[in-house]
Order: structure tokens, then C-alpha cells, then sequence
């Protein structure tokens, strides 16, 4: 047995994956759960096809039922949970031949039983947030994160993501966001000035701007928003600089590249390389388009890659990093007296932190759809992490005072709708509640909004790009009043559309709200035609007179 195992380790260094799966499979009947393991990580690193992975979860699996009480069972298991994430994430939507439901009770069920017998361990517990996530559910996402915490577990990664996930709900105060925030300096590695590039004066003919995102892509929400003043800026005053971190690129990508000085992709550098890249091109300012979002570069601005660096956009909350000048806002969105709950330095926009360009075709006044079907149809097509069960339970309450309504749910993302399901249908609303896939074609998407007559807006996560498409739709949103940045952008949204009437107070007045609007007919027709009419010349859409008050803003940090 040593001997086929050193042929077996030879084989795995020289990364003869095909050879060394054929001579397990020959030489090896009865396989033991070490051997499982081996045979199914090389399989996993010789080809992550559909076949592959099958093979390999049943083999992880198996090696962990047959010890389940030991430390090589133990890693089949934390394998299993991280192949059946990796299947979910790459194998292909339209394929229904995998019960996935299966797979994720399984990771449940043994996660449980292998909790209680090993305790703690920390891969287990990271593994298996990425089963929540799948899942949306939000409470045993968070006591994975608050586990990791409590045991000196964290890195810039998972205290990221736990910092992240509590936006979506209640159990963190603007307080305890700064606090945690500011924690990520500790994770967050900072280089010697020996292995940075310094930067030069600043002799610059014009304002050097840049922008760092993982996003420029057609669809993508924050190239929607970055469009407004990229496509309307004083290029005799301003140079544009971007700095792609992703490895795809499109159509989008390639607008973008036209509007600017210069493009460069930095997905492929290490932080260090990155750092010194964008250094040489000794920019006055630069934007951070991610925060603490999953594909964020926070430690090139702990570095300090501009002379002015700024949060905007794509996180809604402090980062806490001290090399993070300053943060861009409105005053709708942290109040006079609240800047000290923030690391950064507040930039407040005159009207409305961000605008959006519109689409490329013409707006029709569509008719509200009660008109034909006879009953208020609600929506929210905000990814469904964003549903929390305190929404839930405002949103089944509305539907039960109606009586006759629907609500139309759909999500960008793959989010499991199971524990959406479960509470509708323990509510007695599941029949009033449709979800709807997402959809390939954009203009589809936008379509769906003609289906809808109010837009149910999320809380304390608010959706942004939803509810800029819902009122270019003609569709009106009722939001809730926040606590903090994340949580105010619907009241921004509705106040500079001048809606202060579907801002609820609380969740007793937005239940009430959606209800007198649904038995009103005729204040909602009036309320629909506003918002059409309206909407193009509100804050919202106004592009030109957004990017000159953005770059405004810029000129008095230089």
C-alpha cells in the first residue's frame, strides 16, 4: 500500500490527473475515505465538467459516511460542501436533471451532525456560508460569520462578507458598522515605502480622475450609473482614467474605453504590481466602485493609489480604511450630525448622490395593469438576499388585507425561492405570490415592469437600480424610512422625484400605505402619471446637470 501511495503522490505532483484517476479506479476496489478524497480532488483538477463533478461529490460524500467520526471523513466532508457550491455556481441553469435541493439538504444535515461531534473548525464554518448564501438564509450566514469572529477566524475576506451581510438586516447599529469597518485595517496588508512607487508633484495639466471597478460591462448596475458622467464631462478640464478588475469584457468595455484617457485591465496583477501601475499615472483623484462587495480591491487603497481617494457607488457605507479620504453622498442620505459614524470625510451632492442615463428607446405611458386583470399586481425584482423576514412578513400582511393581489418576485441571481415559499405559504399567501426567472434578453426584464402597478421597495437594504428602472417604467416605488446610508437610498429616490408620500415611517405605516394605494384607483392612476411624466425631468434622470455638479464637487479637493 505505501508503495501505490507514493506512486499515487508522484503522479498527483506531476500533475498526471488522468492517469493517476485510471489507476486508483483499477487498482482499488474498496476505496477508502482517504482514497475518496485523492480521487476526487483529481478528478475536480482534471476537469470540472458536469461528469466530473458528480463523480467527485459522491465520493466526497462517501468518504465522509464512512467515517464521519474522523479527521479524513471530516475533510471529505468539507470538500463535499465546497464541490456541490462550485456545481451549483458553474453547471447550467436550463439542466433541471440535478436536484440540487438534495445536495444542499445533505450539506445541512451533516453540517449539523459534524458540528456537534468536531465543534469548531474554521473551514467547516466558511464552507458552509457558502451553502447559506445560496440558501438566503441570513441568520445562519451571520452565526457562521459572528463563529469565525468570536474565534479569531476573520481575514479581510470574511470580515468583508460578514460586514456586507448585516446590511441586510437589523442586527447592527451605524455604530457597529464603523466599528467593524475600521477593524479591516488590521487585515488589510500595507507595503513599505521601498516597494511602492512614489507619486510625482502634482504639476498635472488637468484633474486626473480615476475610477476602480469590476464592472464595466453593458448591463452591469454601477456602468448604468458611472455612464452619467462619463458621457457628459469637460475633457479640457478633466482627464478620465479606468482600471477594469475583472477578466471579462464586452460591448460596454468597449464604450468605456472610448470615453476616457486611458483603459487597463488590472484583474491579472498582484495588489503590489497593481499599486505601482496605477501610481505612475499619478492621478489627483480616485474612486473605489466596489467597497467591500465580493470582488473588491480595498488593499490597493489602504496603499493609497491617488492623492484624493473616494468612496462611491458600488458599497453604501463606510469602509472604515483610513486612507479612504472621503465619501460621496446626498443630503438624504446621512443626516447633519451623523458624519462623525463615518471614517471618511461626507462629499455631499446638492440633490441625489447618483443618476441614471435611461435606455435607448422611447418611453410609452403604459396603462396600469389592475385596469385589465382587476386586481393590484405589486413587484420587486431585487436580488433576494434582500428579502429579509421582516419584509416578508410586511409584504404577506399587505397581500392578506387585499385579499385578490399579486406580487411578482424575481432575482438577477440564482438565490434559492424555497425559504421564500416556506413563509408565504405558512402565511396563507402563496397563491398570491409569482416567480418569475431571470430573464436573457434586458429588454425583457424591463418589460416585466409593465406587469406591475406599485414596486415593493426592500428594507433595510433598499434597491437602487430597480428602483430607477421601476420609475422610467412609470411605475411607482413605496420605500421605508432607514437609519443609515443603505438604508436611505429609497428615500432619496422618492424625494427628488418629490414622492414624499410613499416614504412609510416605520413597517405598520408602509403595510398601510400599500394597502389605501391598492383600494385608491383613483390616487394611483394619479400617482402612475406623475411618476411618467416627472420622472425625466427629476434628480434622477437629469445627467447633465448631475455630472456638473459631480465635477464641481471634484474641483475643490484639487
Amino acid at each position: 500500500m505505501k508503495e501505490i501511495l507514493e506512486k499515487f503522490n508522484k503522479l498527483f505532483l506531476d500533475k498526471k490527473y488522468s492517469e493517476l484517476i485510471l489507476l486508483i479506479e483499477k487498482s482499488i476496489k474498496l476505496k477508502p475515505p482517504r482514497i475518496l478524497n485523492i480521487l476526487a480532488v483529481t478528478r475536480l483538477l482534471n476537469s470540472r465538467d458536469k461528469n466530473s463533478f458528480i463523480l467527485a461529490i459522491n465520493e466526497f460524500e462517501e468518504a465522509y459516511l464512512k467515517e464521519p467520526d474522523t479527521q479524513v471523513g471530516f475533510e471529505g466532508l468539507k470538500n463535499y460542501i465546497n464541490a456541490v457550491v462550485d456545481f451549483y455556481e458553474f453547471h447550467d441553469v436550463n439542466d433541471k436533471s440535478i436536484d440540487f435541493k438534495i445536495l444542499f439538504n445533505n450539506a445541512l444535515k451533516y453540517f449539523v451532525k459534524a458540528e456537534k461531534f468536531f465543534g469548531y473548525e474554521s473551514k467547516l464554518f466558511i464552507a458552509m456560508v457558502r451553502i447559506y448564501k445560496r440558501l438566503n438564509q441570513l441568520d445562519k450566514i451571520l452565526y457562521c460569520y459572528k463563529k469565525l469572529s468570536d474565534n479569531n477566524d476573520l481575514d479581510s475576506d470574511t470580515l468583508s462578507s460578514w460586514i456586507f451581510y448585516n446590511s441586510y438586516g437589523y442586527g447592527w447599529q451605524q455604530k457597529d458598522y464603523l466599528f467593524y469597518s475600521k477593524l479591516l485595517n488590521n487585515y488589510l496588508t500595507k507595503y513599505s515605502s521601498d516597494e511602492l512607487c512614489q507619486f510625482t508633484s502634482q504639476n498635472n495639466t488637468k484633474v486626473k480622475v480615476g475610477f476602480l471597478s469590476s464592472h464595466f460591462h453593458k448591463y452591469h448596475s454601477v456602468a448604468y450609473f458611472l455612464r452619467t458622467i462619463l458621457e457628459n464631462y469637460d475633457a479640457s478640464k478633466f482627464e478620465i482614467y479606468l482600471y477594469l478588475n475583472h477578466k471579462i469584457e464586452d460591448q460596454g468595455t468597449e464604450h468605456f474605453k472610448n470615453l476616457v484617457k486611458k483603459f487597463i485591465n488590472v484583474s491579472s496583477l498582484n495588489d503590489l504590481e497593481a499599486i505601482n501601475l496605477i501610481r505612475k499615472d499619478n492621478l489627483n483623484i480616485i474612486f473605489d466602485l466596489e467597497g467591500i462587495t465580493s470582488t473588491n480591491r480595498i488593499s490597493l487603497f489602504k496603499n493609497r493609489i491617488a492623492m484624493k481617494q473616494i468612496s462611491w457607488l458600488g458599497y453604501l457605507n463606510t469602509l472604515g480604511i483610513d486612507e479612504m479620504d472621503y465619501i460621496m453622498v446626498d443630503p438624504n442620505l446621512i443626516f447633519q450630525g451623523e458624519q462623525n459614524l463615518y471614517s471618511e470625510k461626507v462629499i455631499y451632492l446638492p440633490k441625489i448622490w447618483s443618476c441614471h442615463p435611461g435606455f435607448q428607446f422611447k418611453r410609452i405611458e403604459n396603462p396600469p395593469p389592475y385596469q385589465k386583470n382587476k386586481f393590484i399586481t405589486f413587484g420587486s425584482f431585487n436580488n433576494f438576499s434582500k428579502i429579509n423576514d421582516k419584509v416578508l412578513d410586511v409584504w404577506c400582511e399587505i397581500l392578506k388585507n387585499l385579499g385578490n393581489s399579486k406580487l411578482i418576485l424575481k432575482s438577477s441571481s440564482k438565490g434559492e425561492k424555497d425559504r421564500l415559499e416556506k413563509i408565504f405559504i405558512k402565511n396563507s399567501v402563496n397563491d398570491f405570490v409569482v416567480f418569475v426567472d431571470a430573464t436573457k434578453k434586458f429588454k425583457d426584464h424591463l418589460d416585466l415592469y409593465k406587469k406591475i402597478d406599485i414596486a415593493l421597495d426592500t428594507f433595510p437594504y433598499n434597491g437602487v437600480t430597480t428602483s430607477f428602472e421601476a420609475i422610467w417604467m412609470g411605475v411607482p416605488v413605496l420605500t421605508m424610512k432607514g437609519f443609515n446610508f443603505t438604508s436611505r437610498c429609497g428615500e432619496s429616490i422618492n424625494k427628488n422625484i418629490g414622492l414624499e408620500q410613499l416614504i412609510a415611517k416605520n413597517e405598520k405605516d408602509y403595510i398601510l400605505k400599500a394597502t389605501n394605494l391598492a383600494n385608491d384607483k383613483i390616487d394611483l392612476l394619479k400617482l402612475r402619471k406623475k411618476v411618467f411624466e416627472e420622472a425625466l425631468k427629476s434628480p434622477l434622470f437629469n445627467v447633465r446637470q448631475f455630472s456638473k455638479d459631480f465635477f464641481n464637487s471634484l474641483e475643490s479637493l484639487t
